[in-house]
């Protein structure tokens, strides 16, 4: 019979909670706070007994303030409200994307029409805008013609959002970049 050999095999870890609770807080006394308490210090017994007369958590908030400052709540009512407040906090900071958008230092009208239109949808969607020229070889004598053609395009987009950086030629680039005007509300 062949053995089998569980390389990836790991114990599963008890998950730490984030909060020391009841029999877990270590210390003679605490300074005890929430809803239905009387604030102030007191002995640990006392404090869990308090707890468990209510029916409740005895969880320790704040656990460098001396003493450690120990709320009377509901644990798992506690940490649900908690990871609430995280999600809200998370889904209001919002991801700044950066498009580009590539343009030639001749680039002819409807070209220019059509990348012009979705540096549009760009910036209304709330991406910020790198539109940036492109010099290949010999063309680097025309970066005035590049520069204009940037500075057409921040002014055909005032509307949607506003110049952050100036043209800048950097080696074979012009670059300049544009950000979406906030929405109000």
């Amino acid at each position: 019979m062949a053995v089998r050999h569980n390389r990836g095999f790991r114990p599963r870890e008890e998950k730490k909670d984030a909060h020391r609770t009841n029999n877990g807080i270590r210390v003679p006394e605490v300074r005890l706070v929430g809803d239905n308490v009387e604030m102030g210090v007191y002995k640990i017994a006392e404090a869990l007994r308090i707890a468990e007369e209510q029916g409740l958590d005895l969880v320790e908030i704040s656990p460098n303030a001396e003493p450690p400052v120990c709320k009377v709540i509901d644990y798992k009512k506690f940490l649900y409200e908690q990871k609430k407040r995280d999600k809200m906090l998370k889904a209001k900071s919002t991801q700044i994307t950066v498009k580009e958008i590539r343009f030639g230092p001749q680039t002819d009208e409807h070209d220019y029409e059509f990348k012009k239109k979705n540096a549009e949808k760009f910036l209304k969607e709330g991406s910020k805008l790198k539109a940036f020229v492109f010099f290949k070889g010999r063309s680097i004598i025309y970066k005035d013609q590049g520069q204009i053609l940037l500075l057409r395009l921040a002014q055909d987009l005032e509307e949607y959002g506003k110049v952050e950086s100036m043209p800048v030629l950097e080696g074979k680039r012009m670059t300049m970049f544009i950000a979406p005007k906030k929405k109000k509300a």
